[in-house]
């Protein structure tokens, strides 16, 4: 009989299967020793480069020995009942080291190289098959390359350069995807690569190109601001020249590419609505194991046809606090996520949270639509409005959703999708029978481990040698921590950052521990989990120890390194080291780059240390410290995204409450994009604290974030915000901030269409602020005033609204407030009618705006001063003035405004009897506004339309 084929993966988490079994390698040092025969695909490897592998700097004496432990277990494992010291086929000594023999049937990335080389061949006589063949490269990565192995080991330049030769080819994807006209091909593995390369610049500016190409415009330009705030936030640099010239290029496509003009996917589904593809899930755990039942039990929920035909498919996993469910859901989800090729969902519904910080299904719902590309214009107001535009959003689609962290049925309902095709994964210690009965859930109930389960768990971890050298030992740990996953993930990553540690030692220690963990008592607990947890934070440094105790303080899901900082009151570089030695020892976990959240267990037993340890002015202190690095740098966010709005000086700060800094108004839409709930957390926080500090703290974040909400229509988020810093206000009996507040939430109100409670609560604050002689505030308030008048079709109420604004401007001395409001003024008079007004103060206030170099304000006055020309039959006039408008617009990356220019700039032409220039004007608007997904897009297209129509009739 022939003997079983060998088949290695190193793509992605490190597997061998022989014939139809995976093999388990060993432990960290097996696996290492394994991942670099393989990444070196058949070359001779040097036992000197081993050894700087697996021990790095510090080999002990006996190394070389160890080695070859290592080559005769390997060779067993691949070739059960070798005799020994045989060489075999697959593992043999050449030129003084060690080669494995393996070829592109046995190894996928020999099999990468070489669909690599054949598309090469093809890439200039036959572009699509090109892009055929790197596609199919691509796909065999399922991760970093060699993913589960120890970081030192993966620092070694073998495996950076296998991952260097990924990102070429996704490259060389990208460019023959452009060139054979076919960007969407590749966007699911190039999407995938810039996930896992979060700061290659390269790799980016191509997506950035494919996404442009494929008619995602938005979502490149989306993909910009991310990337350059990433840059700056973790490296403190500017994109580069290849990343700024693909995003220039996207700014200044009119069409996204010469062969996409045909439908979009949108209009073939019959919506007009963008559609972004997600790709939310959390990294998968590469030593995941333990669970193949469950696994299995999971999987043939998906396989099996559903009980009637046309069924939304939902399946649960249920089970205690910290027995993996997520763990598993996430694997499941990575598992069956090709099936799924428009995308995968993600949220932390946070139902258990120890802070009580449940998510509201609204604020998923909302996060979701984002995720989706759905502008926040587009929006709906009310959460049932939000649901069913969701729904609609996934209809037609094969999305995976997984909801994890589940209160209860009520929580996941409205995240269900309505059609089917899509597959939920729900994870919850509450056995959601609702969820059962009422939507046909499916469920796979995990227990804590069994013995076997427990042992194969610290196998992976610790490797086979280790645990087999201790078997009484190790089961013995399994029992310490009931054979709960997160506790022994704990125990496993100290014992395996210890590896001359003997596992009786370290269950002795674990024996000996104490703690409490009242609040996740169950009765099918038999341990005392925290026992682990406390065992664990004495095996840090007391500064460490400190910080994990103070991030219990944190009110929000998850929090950035700055953050942490904070809290310690130390420098960031000092509390990055400080996370590092907790996220080794699995007490918290960086779930993507430089954010940092632990289980809610964990949280528990944070939030009971720091009681236990640090004194109530400590705990003050450290949440002071929190809440206005918060405020700080909110209040630079809210000055470069609205230069001329009234600024709430906020109140001094204690020391070690560092911001974070903000270079421009795209960094701090960056900032606040990533914090936003973690800052309606701080203002809910500090308001129901009791303290008048922290009360009047709450007041300036609010009013610091209303620019955001505003301008990202987090309209809900911000009507929250503002009454609570009004029910605060109102207990400081503080006049000043209650004016803010009314003010505040009026314009929200008036956004939300609530006009009528809108406009009394802005003439309640316009009479506070002038019983305070605070004129600044009497002026915008006017401002917000004609804003509510011109809503409702009173421009001659908008205009007297305006005109004492500038009033006020001009008295107090505001050059930035006075020229904007002197071009609303002047834009009011045109609208009425009044041009020659019009265009005197568009004119002053374009000379004030150039003084100030404020580019969007010049840009909105040349399009007023070109409407009065317009409107007065000055054509030649008018079109210099459009023109001067769409020339800053551009290179601003204003495409709805330049897209309302256009349309005017086909009016004016029409008018001089240019028809063609006219329609040429329309037709580039309707491009603007399709690339938007904008529904003035209808309108244009009708107007196009009915302007053929009339050509041909005069034929």
């Amino acid at each position: 009989m022939p003997p079983e084929s060998v088949r290695f993966t190193v793509l992605g988490a490190l597997r061998v299967r022989r014939g139809r079994t995976e093999l388990d390698v060993g432990g960290p040092q097996e696996r290492a020793f394994l991942a670099l025969l393989l990444v070196k695909a058949g070359q001779p490897v040097a036992v000197s480069e081993i050894v700087d592998v697996l021990w790095a700097t510090d080999p002990p004496r006996s190394a070389v020995n160890l080695v070859r432990r290592h080559v005769g277990s390997l060779r067993r494992l691949l070739e059960p009942g070798l005799a020994a010291r045989a060489e075999g086929r697959w593992l043999v000594r050449d030129a003084g080291g060690y080669r494995l023999v393996t070829d592109g049937d046995s190894t996928d990335l020999l099999r990468f190289r070489a669909l690599r080389e054949a598309a090469r061949g093809d890439a200039g006589a036959a572009p699509a098959r090109a892009v055929e063949l790197l596609t199919e490269a691509l796909s065999l990565w399922s991760g970093p390359v060699a993913a589960g192995i120890p970081a030192p080991a993966r620092a070694h330049p073998a495996f950076d350069a296998v991952e260097r030769e990924r990102l070429t080819v996704a490259r060389e994807a990208a460019d023959a995807a452009l060139r054979a006209g076919l960007p969407e091909t590749v966007l699911p593995c190039l999407r995938r690569a810039a996930a896992e390369h979060p700061l290659d610049e390269p790799v980016h500016a191509a997506l950035l190109r494919v996404l442009s190409a494929a008619g995602h415009r938005t979502e490149a330009l989306a993909l910009y601001d991310t990337v350059r705030a990433r840059l700056g936030g973790e490296l403190g640099i500017d994109p580069g020249q290849e990343l700024r010239d693909a995003h220039d290029a996207v700014r200044r496509e009119q069409r996204p590419h010469a062969g996409n003009d045909g439908p979009s996917e949108n209009d073939r589904q019959g919506t007009d609505l963008p559609y972004v593809v997600p790709s939310q899930l959390p990294h998968d755990l590469p030593t995941f194991t333990g669970r193949r039942d469950e696994l299995d039990e999971a999987l043939a929920l998906f396989d099996a046809r559903p009980p009637h035909p046309g069924t939304v498919v939902i399946g649960a996993v249920g089970g205690m606090a910290g027995v993996g469910k997520t763990s598993l859901a996430v694997h499941w989800a990575h598992r069956v996520a090709d099936r799924f090729p428009d995308g995968q969902l993600y949220v932390n519904l946070r139902g258990f949270d120890p802070s009580g910080a449940v998510m509201d299904p609204a604020e998923a719902v909302r996060g979701f639509l984002d995720a989706l590309g759905v502008p926040s214009d587009r929006v709906p107001h009310g959460p049932d409005a939000q649901a069913a535009l969701y729904r609609s959003v996934l209809a037609g689609r094969r999305v995976l959703v997984l909801l994890d962290n589940a209160r209860d049925t009520e929580q996941i309902k409205p995240l269900l999708p309505g059609a089917p095709g899509c597959l939920t994964i729900v994870t919850s210690r509450d056995e959601l029978p609702g969820l059962v009965a009422a939507h046909g859930a499916r469920t796979v109930t995990l227990r804590p481990f069994d013995e076997d389960q427990t042992r194969a768990f610290l196998v992976r971890r610790l490797g086979a040698e280790r645990v087999a050298a201790e078997p009484g030992a190790a089961d013995e740990i399994g029992a310490l921590c009931a054979g709960l996953p997160l506790a022994l993930a704990c125990v496993a990553a100290r014992a395996a950052a210890h590896p001359h540690f003997r596992l009786s030692a370290v269950a002795a220690e674990l024996r000996e521990a104490h703690g409490s963990l009242d609040a996740f008592a169950r009765a099918d607990a038999s341990v005392d989990v925290s026992t682990v947890f406390s065992w664990s934070t004495r095996a840090v440094s007391p500064d460490a120890a400190r910080l994990f105790r103070l991030l219990a303080l944190h009110p929000g899901p998850d929090l950035a390194l700055p953050a942490a900082a904070a809290l310690a009151g130390l420098p960031a570089r000092r509390t990055r080291r400080l996370l590092t030695e907790l996220t080794g020892l699995h007490l918290v976990t960086e779930h993507s780059p430089a954010r940092y959240t632990f289980h809610d267990l964990l949280r528990a037993h944070a939030g009971e240390l720091v009681h236990d340890h640090e004194t109530v002015t400590d705990r003050r202190a450290a949440l002071d410290r929190l809440h206005h690095h918060y405020l700080r740098t909110a209040h630079t966010a809210d000055r470069l995204l609205a230069p001329n709005a009234d600024p709430l000086p906020p109140p001094p700060a204690p020391e070690g409450a560092q911001p974070v800094p903000l270079a421009d108004d795209e960094r701090a839409l960056a900032w606040l994009t990533a914090e936003h709930a973690v800052l309606l957390a701080v203002v809910a926080t500090a308001a129901a604290s009791g303290q008048p500090r922290q009360e009047r703290l709450a007041c300036h974040l609010a009013w610091s974030l209303e620019p955001f909400f505003d301008r990202r229509g987090h309209w809900h988020d911000g009507l929250t915000a503002q009454r609570t810093a009004l029910d605060a206000a109102r207990r400081l009996a503080d006049p000043v901030l209650v004016a803010r507040a009314l003010r505040g939430l009026g314009r929200i109100e008036g956004r939300l269409g609530l006009h009528t409670r809108a406009v009394p609560r802005l003439e309640r604050a316009l009479r506070l602020f002038t019983e305070l002689g605070d004129d600044t505030g009497r002026a915008h308030t006017h401002r917000s005033l004609g804003w509510e008048c011109d809503q409702q079709g009173d421009l001659p109420g908008a205009l007297r609204h305006n005109q004492l604004a500038l009033g006020l401007f001009r008295a107090l001395g505001d050059h930035a407030a006075q020229a904007s409001v002197l071009n609303s003024v002047g834009w009011y008079h045109a609208l009425l009618g009044e041009y020659r007004e019009a265009l005197t103060h568009c004119f002053e206030a374009l000379r004030m705006l150039q003084d100030l170099g404020d580019r969007y304000g010049q840009a909105v006055t040349w399009d007023s001063i070109a409407y009065a020309h317009q409107r007065l039959g000055r054509h030649p006039h008018a079109l210099l003035g459009y023109r001067n408008a769409l020339a800053l617009l551009r290179d601003l990356g204003v495409p709805y405004v330049e897209a309302e220019i256009l349309t005017r700039v086909g009016d004016t032409q029409l008018a001089m009897g240019d028809a063609t220039a006219a329609r040429a004007a329309w037709e580039e608007a309707l491009t603007l506004l399709r690339a938007l997904n904008h529904p003035d897009a209808e309108r244009m297209a009708t107007r196009l339309k009915e302007d053929e129509e009339g050509r041909a009739g005069a034929c």
